[in-house]
């Protein structure tokens, strides 16, 4: 999907983030769980670390099944190109720009908008919280599955 992309990693691993973006889930908590119906990166593995992947669940077909709560919470990709939703330097979206970041590539103005449109999901937190028993992982499990792949863990509400 992209070839001969290079980037500087300007930050130290896992640290230096912007002050508004608190990820409660790393990159290898997020594929261990199971998130994107193990159908994400499969082709570019190879530029990650390979502990990311060591427990990593994975499908050459998508398959909600291997999500952690089941359920499919996944847009396809035509969807999220359609609303503009992907740059450039990450043709895979969200995910791809996190572990990227995760890394410590810095893409100033990209990594503002891409914080902006993870901090919009967090209203899916407080729905849980107004709709649910707290644990209660049958409750809204598209939204919780959805907020997992965006690095938030739902598992706590």
């Amino acid at each position: 999907m992209q070839q001969g992309y290079r980037y500087a990693l300007t930050a130290p691993v896992g640290q230096n983030f912007d002050a508004g973006f608190t990820p409660e889930l790393t990159p290898i908590e997020m594929l261990t769980l199971g998130v994107f119906g193990g159908k994400y990166m499969t082709d570019c593995a190879d530029e990650f670390p390979t502990e990311w992947f060591a427990e990593a669940k994975f499908s050459s077909d998508r398959d909600p099944a291997l999500n952690f709560f089941g359920v499919d919470a996944s847009q396809p990709l035509s969807v999220w190109r359609a609303k503009g939703w992907i740059h450039p330097d990450d043709p895979r979206g969200w995910f791809q720009w996190y572990c990227r970041y995760f890394l410590g590539r810095r893409l100033p103005g990209e990594d503002k908008r891409q914080i902006g449109r993870w901090k919009a999901m967090r209203r899916h937190l407080s729905q849980l919280r107004r709709h649910c028993e707290p644990h209660n992982w049958h409750c809204r499990p598209r939204q919780r599955q959805a907020l997992l792949q965006w690095a938030y863990d739902s598992r706590c509400v």
